[in-house]
């Protein structure tokens, strides 16, 4: 399980101090690209040389509860599923180790050009 810290800033949040539904996706998609760097997986590389990008294809999530202005949040990553043309992942958003946000994220690849395309065989192993 992969685990990203994110500070709650006053522009993550609304008028009342709550952070903004859409910010969570962003805190989200932050964990996941340190999570690929982790792997050690250089995106910036992937598409120069392979032209091949990462791409949500689905998302499906779930709000618990609420976070606030100055808040330290934890989202966790972790791998539900690998196969030859997704990355099934589930991610949660935690605050003093509760849940409050938790969503289920499916990636694929695509080339640069917008077509589909299989996960590299190196991706696959590193992620497994």
């Amino acid at each position: 399980m992969h685990e990203f810290p994110v500070q709650v800033y006053y522009e993550d949040t609304d008028m009342a101090g709550i952070v903004y539904h859409a910010n969570y996706l962003k805190f989200i998609e932050r964990a996941r690209s340190d999570w690929v760097r982790s792997l050690g997986i250089d995106q910036n590389v992937l598409r120069e040389r392979e032209g091949i990008v990462f791409v949500v294809r689905r998302i499906e999530a779930d709000y618990l509860a609420s976070a606030h202005f100055e808040e330290q949040l934890l989202v966790r990553t972790s791998v539900k599923s690998v196969s030859g043309v997704r990355l099934m992942l589930h991610q949660e958003v935690v605050r003093d180790g509760k849940p409050i946000f938790a969503a289920d994220v499916t990636v694929v690849t695509i080339t640069t050009e917008g077509h589909p395309a299989r996960l590299p065989d190196q991706i696959r192993r590193r992620v497994h």
